[in-house]
C-alpha cells in the first residue's frame, strides 16, 4: 500500500520500468474500485477505469498520464488515504476484469 501523497510518483516509476504488453492494477484500499493501465507500446497506454465511473482511454502518451491521473484520482479514491497497487504482469482482457480481490 502507498500513502495517497506519493502514489502520482511511484506509480510513473513503475509504469516506466513495465515491459510491453504488461500492467498495473491500482485499486482502493477497500479493493472496490481500480484504475488499470496497460502499456501497449513504447509510448502508449491504455487506461480503464472501473469504479464511480467506467470508462476506457486509448493511446495515452507518457507525458499525458500523469494530469489523467490526478483527475481519476481525484474521482475514483476521493477519500482513500492508502492505495494498492499491483504489478500484474500480462494483460488479457478477460481474465484482468475477471481478478476477484478480497474487498474489505
Amino acid at each position: 500500500m502507498i500513502d495517497k501523497t506519493n502514489i502520482i510518483s511511484a506509480v510513473m516509476e513503475r509504469l516506466q520500468a513495465l515491459p510491453t504488453g504488461h500492467y498495473l492494477d491500482v485499486r482502493t484500499y477497500k479493493r472496490n474500485r481500480y484504475v488499470f493501465f496497460v502499456k501497449k507500446g513504447e509510448d502508449k497506454f491504455l487506461i480503464i477505469e472501473n469504479g464511480y465511473f467506467q470508462e476506457r482511454f486509448e493511446n495515452v502518451s507518457i507525458k499525458k498520464i500523469k494530469k489523467l491521473f490526478k483527475t481519476l484520482l481525484k474521482k475514483e479514491f476521493p477519500r482513500s488515504t492508502k492505495i494498492r497497487v499491483y504489478n500484474m504482469g500480462q494483460y488479457d482482457e478477460e481474465e484482468a476484469e475477471k481478478t476477484q480481490r478480497k474487498t474489505l
